[in-house]
C-alpha cells in the first residue's frame, strides 16, 4: 500500500531496473486517474492516457495523490504568478503528466512547456497526443511560428516540447533541451516527482548542480520519498524491491534535513522541505474538507504514516532578485 504512491523514472543503471520502474509511470497515472474519477480533482486529460483502474484505490492513496497533485501545482503556480507567466517549465521524468494541457485551460502557460522521460513513455506520449485530438488540439492551437518537429521520440512546437534523454547525462540533456529552444536566461522551474530516489547519489547531485549552475533564476520542485530509515520507510523499500526496483537514492531520503542538505550542496541558495502532512493541512481546507467527504477512510492512522513517508522540497536559486525565495504554501 505504502510504495503505491509514487512516481515515473528509475535510473539505478540497468536495463531491468529502468523497466521495472517505467512499470510506476502507469501505476501513478492509473491512480491518477481513479482518483479524477470519483471527484478529488478535475483532469479532463488524464483519460486519454491511461485505462480506469479495475479496481478500487484505497482513500488514503487517493488522499496522497490528491496532495501531491495539489501541493505541486501550488508552488508551480505561485512561481507562474512571480514570473507573470514569462518562464519556462523543464518537467524532468514527467511520465503522462498532463499539466501543459490543465495550464493552458487557465491561460497560466510559460513562454514554454518542456518534459522530459525514457524513450518508450516519450514514444507512448506522442502516440497519444497525435492520435487524441483533445491532446493535439491545444498544442497545435498555442503554436506560432513555421517550426513544429514531430517525431516518433520527440515533438517541439513553440509553446510545448515532450523529449526522450537520460537524465544521469547533464551535457546530453542540456544539448536537447537547446535544441527545442530552451532558454538559459529565463527564469526556470524544474520539477521532479520520483525521479531522483531512483538516480545514484552522485547523479543526482550532478543532475542538481546542472540545473542551479545552468540558469540565472530557477526554481527546483521535488516530490519523494523521506524518513526512509523507519520501520515504514523499510517496508516501502521491500515493497519495491519485490518489483525489482530499488532506491538507489534513499540515502538522500533520510529526512527533511538530508533533503534540504543535498539541495544546498549542490549549488541551490535556499531550500525548504516539509512532509505531505504538512502540505495536506496547507492546502485550501475547504477543498479539503469536499475531499474528505468522498469517501470514508478507515484508518487515519495509515495516512498519516504514509503522508510522513513523502515530502515537497523546494530551492530557489535568484541571480535576478525576483524573490524566489519568498515562494512558500
Amino acid at each position: 500500500m505504502a510504495a503505491a504512491v509514487r512516481g515515473t523514472v528509475c535510473f539505478a543503471g540497468s536495463e531491468e531496473a529502468d523497466e521495472a520502474v517505467r512499470g510506476t509511470c502507469e501505476d501513478a497515472s492509473i491512480c491518477k486517474r481513479f482518483a479524477v474519477s470519483i471527484g478529488y480533482w478535475k483532469d479532463p486529460y488524464i483519460q486519454y492516457f491511461v485505462r480506469q483502474a479495475k479496481e478500487r484505490k484505497a482513500p488514503e492513496i487517493n488522499r496522497g495523490y490528491y496532495a501531491r497533485v495539489h501541493g505541486v501545482s501550488q508552488l508551480l503556480k505561485a512561481f507562474l504568478k512571480k514570473t507573470e507567466c514569462n518562464c519556462q517549465i523543464i518537467n524532468l521524468g514527467a511520465g503522462l503528466d498532463t499539466m501543459f494541457w490543465r495550464l493552458k485551460d487557465e491561460n497560466l502557460l510559460p513562454k514554454k512547456y518542456f518534459e522530459v522521460d525514457f524513450p518508450m513513455i516519450v514514444a507512448r506520449k506522442i502516440y497519444n497526443i497525435k492520435s487524441k485530438p483533445p491532446l493535439s488540439k491545444p498544442i497545435i492551437e498555442s503554436h506560432s511560428g513555421e517550426s513544429f518537429l514531430i517525431d516518433a521520440h520527440s515533438l517541439d512546437s513553440s509553446r510545448y516540447s515532450i523529449l526522450a534523454a537520460d537524465l544521469r547525462d547533464s551535457s546530453e540533456l542540456e544539448e536537447k533541451l537547446k535544441k527545442c529552444n530552451m532558454d538559459t536566461q529565463l527564469p526556470t522551474l524544474l520539477i521532479a516527482e520520483c525521479v531522483l530516489v531512483y538516480m545514484t547519489p552522485e547523479q543526482s547531485a550532478s543532475l542538481l548542480k546542472w540545473a542551479a549552475n545552468t540558469f540565472q533564476a530557477a526554481m527546483i520542485i521535488n516530490y519523494e520519498q523521506v524518513n526512509m530509515a523507519d520501520r515504514f520507510g523499510q517496508i516501502m523499500i521491500e515493497n519495491l524491491q519485490r518489483r525489482q526496483c530499488s532506491l538507489a537514492g534513499v540515502e538522500a531520503c533520510k529526512s527533511l534535513e538530508s533533503q534540504r542538505e543535498r539541495l544546498l550542496l549542490n549549488g541551490w541558495e535556499t531550500a525548504n522541505a516539509i512532509d505531505m502532512m504538512k502540505v495536506y493541512s496547507c492546502l485550501p481546507q475547504a477543498d479539503v474538507r469536499r475531499i474528505e467527504g468522498l469517501e470514508f477512510l478507515d484508518e487515519r492512522e495509515l495516512l498519516e504514516q504514509l503522508m510522513q513517508h513523502y515530502c515537497i522540497c523546494w530551492a530557489t536559486k535568484d541571480s535576478c532578485n525576483m524573490g524566489l525565495s519568498n515562494i512558500t504554501f
